[in-house]
């Protein structure tokens, strides 16, 4: 049950952020720096006094919303609502197209 309710917590944040911030839509990197901006946020850490070496371990003792889950979650959200999608997907659809007619 905890799993499916932090999943759906994690579904909502990534929805809110695509529909507030368009650049977010094509970069996972981005996306996942502003989850876990909020994260550190949550746990009432000051994101710009933490060092690099606080935010690794804070990601490997699984403190920090799991990076993976981000994306896929992400894929998911975009599958289901074409426009929550960035303009870097399109630009490859049309670029898979354009190789499949030439093989």
């Amino acid at each position: 049950m905890k799993l499916i309710r932090e999943m759906s917590l994690v579904k909502d944040r990534v929805k809110a952020l695509l529909r507030l911030h368009l650049h977010l839509r094509n970069s996972d990197n981005k996306l996942i720096a502003n989850i876990w901006h909020q994260d550190l946020l949550n746990k009432r850490l000051n994101p710009n006094l933490i060092t690099a070496n606080d935010l690794l371990s804070l990601y490997a003792n699984e403190q920090l919303t799991n990076s993976e889950s981000i994306r896929r979650v992400r894929q998911k959200i975009q599958e289901e609502n074409p426009e929550l999608k960035g303009t870097v997907n399109e630009a490859r659809q049309k670029e898979g197209e354009a190789v499949r007619k030439e093989i």
